[in-house]
């Protein structure tokens, strides 16, 4: 809902007497309303047009520089529908080139937007794809290589509502911005007089991330968003850098989880909370009927770099006011089908060891150290959030780690030698899979299309929280961190938790990927991707 239509709304239902007097002196309040992304709708011609443009955002009373589509900041949502071909234009209004990767829809390589897909600037360009697969919501962002984690900072993603058949017999919330509700989260870091977004990428983000000490839902900090009482649905985005989160109620009401990155779920799946990778997405609903105000909160995570102020402690994203009408969504008991999975005997196998230069892992955590001391050290593998059955850390049996696919061992006896300056060291390769950082223009495999394999992504040896993505496909989880996936995180994906130990997916390429136009699959974490932790393969 725009604010005008929202302040109509409680206007006319102060009025009817239908909003308590707390709503009423809490709608004047000076707590910012929560903004909801306008649907994006098709011109004359049937075609959408996403212009990526420099604006300003207003935050802590001061005018900060952003980018956004077709506004300041973020962008509107497209809703599509499956097996409807849809045509996009995409407009580069910025002073740099960028790109525009469809994330989470199973698309051809030559349009997914990947980091060859360059849009110079004041270019154009136009893609055309028809979705096929479960409805879901996913999102888009840009993809520049070296250049992913600034442009994001500054403001840029939006996010994909994609429909379908079977979703829209379900009795799920539905209308939006009412009962139906995109909460984008982002952390984002300014500069010291608040005028600009401080974004730098040297060799502490390279190695631990990008965060930022004021966090943002759908651009403004904590704001306030009015619901009809009943079932309310929120679809959840981590929009973050680097930053995972935990979200939970602040009552600690119970979340339902009905669908994760690529559709709804086989059922609902209670939870009390819910970490929320960067990238990730989930559905969730929460039942408002008792009319009383709370807050969605992020609760601690202790991962390394994460648990400084005010990040130490529950920090509220959005406070939800429910007014006296009702809303007319429910929780179904069941809701879609989800294919069993097939045996793995036999099944192509590739094994993805992600690492981090030794050189690059020791002067980071000095960095690391000197900037925030043991504070900013909570965390280390084994200790970072909870994604699967529980969060201890598995042995790590490096002697069982398989050397196929050109992987290679951890050098940590190489950080034991002499320190060499930040500044004589080129950080900007020192992530890698299988030893090699990001090659442009060399593909590291190529898959046959339409034949599942199975991969397995391994942090062994890792201290780092790796939020694993995959384009081109929605994969099963087989096993997380060496563990069965938790209930909510059973259905189609494309993020996977790799925490310290090897994570197992089962994945299918449907469509062409050329090596001019290859998927990539990368650490989600976009300063650990900017710096060479990504992968190209073909699809043929």
């Amino acid at each position: 809902m725009h604010r005008r239509q929202f302040l109509k709304l409680t206007a006319a239902l102060s009025a009817a007497g239908a909003l308590p007097l707390w709503s009423r002196s809490l709608m004047a309040a000076s707590r910012p309303l929560l903004p909801v992304p306008s649907l994006l709708e098709p011109d004359a011609h049937g075609q959408y047009t996403l212009t990526a443009m420099t604006g300003s955002s207003e935050w802590n009373g001061k005018r900060v520089p952003t980018w956004g589509y077709n506004g300041n900041l973020l962008g509107p949502a497209l809703r599509l529908q499956r097996e409807k071909a849809v045509t996009v234009n995409i407009r580069n209004h910025l002073p740099e080139a960028t790109t525009l990767h469809w994330h989470g829809l199973e698309i051809p390589g030559a349009v997914d937007g990947g980091p060859q897909a360059l849009i110079a600037p004041g270019a154009t360009r136009q893609v055309t794809f028809t979705p096929d697969q479960p409805a879901a919501t996913c999102w888009y962002h840009p993809h520049l290589h070296g250049r992913t984690g600034y442009q994001v900072a500054q403001g840029l993603a939006g996010l994909v509502l994609l429909e379908d058949e079977a979703s829209g017999k379900l009795r799920l919330p539905m209308q939006w911005g009412e009962d139906d509700v995109p909460l984008i989260f982002q952390d984002k870091q300014l500069s010291d007089d608040g005028t600009a977004i401080a974004y730098e990428l040297d060799i502490l983000r390279a190695a631990v991330g990008w965060f930022g000490d004021l966090m943002l839902t759908n651009g403004v900090p904590y704001p306030q968003h009015a619901v009809p009482r009943g079932w309310l649905r929120l679809r959840l985005l981590n929009g973050c850098n680097a930053r995972s989160l935990h979200i939970a109620a602040s009552d600690r009401r119970p979340l339902y989880v009905v669908g994760s990155d690529g559709g709804l779920l086989a059922e609902p799946i209670r939870v009390e909370s819910l970490p929320l990778l960067p990238g990730e997405r989930f559905e969730v609903l929460v039942d408002t009927s008792d009319g009383k105000t709370f807050d969605i909160v992020t609760l601690p995570v202790t991962q390394m770099g994460m648990t400084l102020a005010p990040f130490d402690q529950p920090l509220p994203l959005v406070q939800i006011l429910p007014l006296r009408i009702m809303a007319s969504g429910t929780l179904p008991d069941t809701l879609v089908t989800l294919p069993a999975l097939p045996a793995t005997e036999g099944l192509q196998s590739r094994w993805l060891q992600l690492m981090m230069d030794p050189q690059l892992d020791q002067q980071g955590m000095q960095a690391l150290m000197a900037r925030y001391g043991d504070k900013a050290m909570g965390g280390m593998a084994g200790h970072g959030m909870n994604h699967g059955a529980d969060d201890s850390a598995m042995p790590m049996d490096h002697g069982a780690m398989p050397m196929e696919q050109g992987a290679m061992p951890m050098d940590h006896g190489a950080m034991k030698g002499e320190s060499h300056p930040a500044d004589h060291y080129d950080f900007h390769t020192g992530n890698k899979i299988n030893g090699q950082a990001f090659n442009m223009t060399k593909p590291m495999f190529n898959v046959p299309s339409g034949q599942p394999e199975k991969w397995t992504i391994s942090g062994e040896g890792d201290a780092m929280l790796h939020p694993f993505h995959i384009h081109g496909t929605q994969f099963r989880i087989l096993s997380e961190n060496g563990k069965p996936p938790a209930p909510h995180r059973a259905g189609w994906k494309d993020m996977v938790s790799v925490n310290g130990w090897r994570s197992e997916v089962l994945v299918r390429f449907n469509y062409i990927a050329s090596a001019e136009h290859a998927y990539m699959a990368h650490c989600h974490l976009l300063e650990h991707e900017d710096t060479g932790m990504m992968l190209g393969f073909s699809v043929s």
